[in-house]
């Protein structure tokens, strides 16, 4: 028997997150079989609402890995034109994520990955630039495993996270929007946490169920040499296969000058963190708003969005917030402030993690 709950999540997808119409070209890009019966509706959805051309790929992470272990340098300095040339004429781009394990890629060639990585960059670029695009996550046993879960319980806080009035959503969201674009200087403090910076001038930008699904964000960028002091996260975070506990950073002058993790990852931390000037750099600052996500799953589509969280991400800045930092590198890490404060100039708006402010107290779940 169909589950109702997936019929309704691809006509979000479909309806609300890309607004698939008459004349469009999609690409439904799964990576995992196991992501097939969401396959199905979306495509089927797709095709009733006018779609003119629907294409539907899978591809399997434990084949691809053998690309990073076994390909050559003139292998990986291959481009895919013609992907690029078919990507041209995309117009929806959805991605889902169905992996049979997390750290399939945790003892692959990291150089490798990173040069794939860099190579294929233009594919993402014109995607994120150039299509109505979402990319989200399908149910699978080794998701419901990481988030220390049953495939059931799983299931309902996939769906009870995605299936939900987005539009009221957005609106909610604006009211923090606003604020954060009046503000100039934020303040984190928690145990381990003191970080001050400027955001002046740099937008905020609602992230409300179109681009990533679960959503519920409200994101912008600290000024690019303004950020001054340190954070610990409380979050797992996986980055190319491997997972990073108690990740701490030290900044000066917006540079990250100094960096450990627990169990023996310092090293591999301070690698990634090395890969490029920009990747000393903090490229993105967010509120995690999302009222039915409220623990880690070591999955970032998921922990970046917890209520009462920030993710202080050193790398790349968005097009939509560009504080002007370049880099190969984006790695949401994510601190929950249960036991921290949000100051924007001066005024505390979040306490333990919960808005204090009295314009934001309905973003708060009941």
């Amino acid at each position: 028997m169909k589950d109702p709950r997936l019929s309704r999540f691809a006509e979000i997808l479909v309806d609300y997150s890309t607004r698939v119409k008459k004349g469009d070209v999609v690409l439904i890009n799964a990576a995992g079989l196991e992501a097939a019966p969401l396959v199905k509706e979306l495509y089927a959805l797709c095709l009733k609402r006018g779609a003119k051309y629907v294409e539907y790929n899978f591809s399997v992470p434990e084949i691809d890995r053998n690309l990073y272990n076994l390909a050559s340098k003139q292998q990986l300095e291959h481009f895919p034109q013609h992907k690029l040339d078919f990507y041209k004429t995309l117009t929806v781009y959805i991605g889902i994520s169905a992996g049979e394990n997390s750290m399939v890629m945790a003892n692959a060639r990291q150089e490798a990955m990173v040069a794939w990585q860099r190579l294929t960059k233009p594919l993402v670029d014109q995607r994120v630039k150039h299509t109505r695009w979402v990319v989200t996550r399908y149910p699978t046993h080794a998701a419901a495993q990481d988030a220390r879960m049953s495939l059931d319980e799983y299931e309902e806080y996939l769906f009870s996270a995605c299936c939900i009035d987005w539009k009221a959503e957005s609106r909610k969201q604006e009211k923090l929007k606003r604020l954060m674009d009046k503000t100039r200087k934020v303040r984190i403090v928690a145990p381990d946490t003191d970080l001050l910076f400027s955001i002046e001038g740099l937008p905020g930008i609602k992230c409300d169920g179109r681009m990533n699904m679960p959503d519920g964000e409200v994101f912008t960028a600290p000024v690019r040499d303004s950020v001054q002091g340190h954070i610990t996260y409380n979050c797992p975070t996986i980055y190319q296969g491997k997972e990073y506990n108690g990740v701490r950073l030290e900044f000066k002058d917006g540079r990250i000058v100094a960096a450990s993790a627990e169990a023996g990852m310092s090293g591999p931390l301070n690698k990634i963190l090395d890969t490029d000037e920009g990747a000393r750099y903090i490229g993105e600052f967010s509120l995690g708003i999302n009222p039915g996500i409220r623990q880690p799953m070591r999955n970032i589509l998921f922990d970046e969005k917890i209520f009462g969280s920030i993710h202080f991400t050193p790398g790349q800045a968005y097009d939509e917030c560009d504080n002007g930092n370049r880099s190969a590198v984006h790695w949401d890490m994510v601190r929950i402030l249960s036991d921290g404060e949000i100051w924007f100039d001066d005024r505390l708006i979040q306490k333990n993690g919960r808005f204090v402010h009295k314009e934001l107290l309905e973003l708060n779940p009941a």
